[in-house]
């Protein structure tokens, strides 16, 4: 029951996720997560995938590709249960997980207990930064998993190990499309230690190679369990390479390091930059090859800031900690400081493995998970009204069955939420289904450039549900529309010879 380091961390993380970031609601401020729901909802209910856009009206019926389906059938599964609130503790739990997880990361490559501890903070405030109710939390857990299974591997897989990464891929694969992480990483531990045997004159490691390798063939082989087979990779392969698209979606921008609270994850990239050449010094290639691929990937995208703290800050750790240990021709009094740092860390740690914690942390967690049910609290859970039309929706719950209106992505898939997909969309957050070209098109009508009239015309829309400080709101209103809503977070317009249908 004495919690460990590990143990206390999960808690921690999981009570500054909720009360602190106030995770309740800020879990729900990428309305991705309304589509996702109904998404798994629908699946539950119909017993197959849908491979028509079901939730759109600009491009109904076109093929869709849902990539997440499993992610969308566990969301679908316990909100039908337990409600956005059981949305949120299932994306905290796993936030938690993925803590522990890299806490014992960091014990499995040998880093030091007063470094981790430290490392922590910019790790967490990272990791924030994409703290979502979406799928791809799920995925950070996965990753650690699979290089905690690296670093712990001795030499060729055993049958049950094999049996483990076959399911665990394929889980994965169903998952997030992060699952060529389960190929990427045994295969850059394959070239790691081949090439450090290549370079340096170390022990024979042909058999731990072998079991990378082996690794990697079966993660990929289990990768095609999954009900598109190779067409889902092809489909991720076309996504992830189409520049015109993936900058168009904000996510997928490099971060900006001069905004509130950037020094935390600007002292973490360095950390992890530094850890990259640290590894070398140590001749830990595989580190260093991990590390500098998810740093280059996160200066060129925030989203893969928090992959890179999570995986990148151990390593570092570890490769410091060593690095120290073995520096020589330092002077005494310099040697005798780090030696006292480093022998402190190690005795903390030595009582710190005396623990286990699993069972503390797991009732710490759930004492946090059930204060979610707090009225005060429940009454917070949800999408944010200060950025989702919450208060317009009653206003559009009175339009016409068949109304066509025009909305922004974010507000698209908070609409899904909030009328089961019943009322379509004309735009949502799943940017690989519309594309690039629509994309380009939608940046013109919603920023009112030059011919936008006949794009949106092109659509037929008959209403717009736009944030009040768009554009297109004075826009539309110089063209006739009729303002059917007003509040501070969002306005209804209508188009001139619309039916009203007793909206306010």
């Amino acid at each position: 029951m004495r919690p460990d380091l590990a143990a206390i961390g999960a808690v921690a993380a999981l009570f500054y996720a909720f009360f602190l970031f106030g995770g309740y609601s800020k879990f729900f401020r990428d309305s991705d997560t309304g589509w996702h729901i109904r998404t798994g909802e629908m699946i539950l209910r119909t017993g197959s995938l849908p491979h028509t856009d079901p939730f759109s009206f600009s491009l109904a019926g076109q093929p869709w590709v849902a990539w997440e389906w499993l992610s969308d059938v566990l969301m679908g599964a316990v909100h039908q249960s337990m409600g956005l609130t059981g949305v949120a503790a299932l994306y905290g739990l796993a936030i938690a997980t993925g803590v522990w997880l890299w806490f014992r990361l960091n014990w499995d490559l040998g880093g030091n207990f007063i470094l981790a501890s430290m490392l922590a903070s910019p790790m967490l405030s990272t990791c924030n930064i994409h703290w979502l109710a979406r799928p791809h939390l799920l995925s950070w857990v996965f990753v650690l998993a699979a290089v905690r299974f690296c670093v712990r591997l001795e030499g060729r897989l055993s049958r049950g190990q094999m049996a483990g990464v076959a399911l665990a891929t394929a889980i994965w694969t169903n998952i997030h499309a992060s699952f060529f992480f389960a190929v990427l990483i045994p295969a850059v531990w394959a070239l790691g230690s081949w090439m450090r045997g290549l370079i340096w004159d170390v022990p024979d490691e042909s058999d731990r190679t072998r079991g990378y390798m082996q690794t990697a063939l079966i993660a990929a082989a289990a990768s095609f369990l999954n009900p598109y087979g190779w067409s889902l990779h092809w489909h991720i392969l076309r996504y992830l390479t189409d520049r015109n698209l993936l900058d168009r979606v904000g996510e997928f921008q490099s971060f900006n390091f001069h905004v509130e609270g950037a020094i935390p994850i600007t002292i973490a990239l360095s950390v992890g930059m530094a850890g990259a050449a640290f590894s070398l010094g140590v001749r830990r290639v595989e580190w260093a090859l991990l590390s500098g691929l998810l740093v280059a990937a996160s200066l060129r995208s925030a989203r893969t800031l928090p992959m890179m703290a999570l995986v990148a800050l151990p390593f570092a750790n570890a490769a410091i900690t060593e690095v120290l240990r073995s520096a020589k021709g330092l002077r005494p009094q310099v040697r005798g400081w780090i030696d006292g740092f480093l022998n402190y860390g190690d005795r903390l740690r030595v009582l710190d493995s005396r623990n286990n914690g699993v069972l503390a942390g797991a009732a710490g967690c759930a004492a946090l998970v059930a204060l979610l049910a707090a009225p005060g609290i429940q009454a917070k859970t949800g999408f944010p009204r200060d950025q989702f039309p919450v208060e317009a929706s009653a206003a559009v719950a009175k339009l016409p069955a068949d109304a066509r209106l025009f909305a922004p992505d974010k507000f698209g898939g908070y609409l899904i939420y909030k009328f089961n997909g019943n009322r379509k969309v004309f735009f949502d957050g799943r940017s690989d289904f519309y594309g690039a070209g629509f994309l380009k098109d939608y940046g013109r009508i919603v920023q009112a450039r030059p011919g936008w009239q006949r794009l949106f015309q092109s659509f037929g829309c008959t209403y717009a549900l736009l944030p009040d400080d768009s554009s297109l709101v004075g826009a539309l209103e110089g063209r006739g529309w009729k303002v059917l809503h007003r509040d501070a977070t969002a306005t209804l317009l209508m188009a001139p010879g619309s039916d009203q249908s007793g909206a306010n």
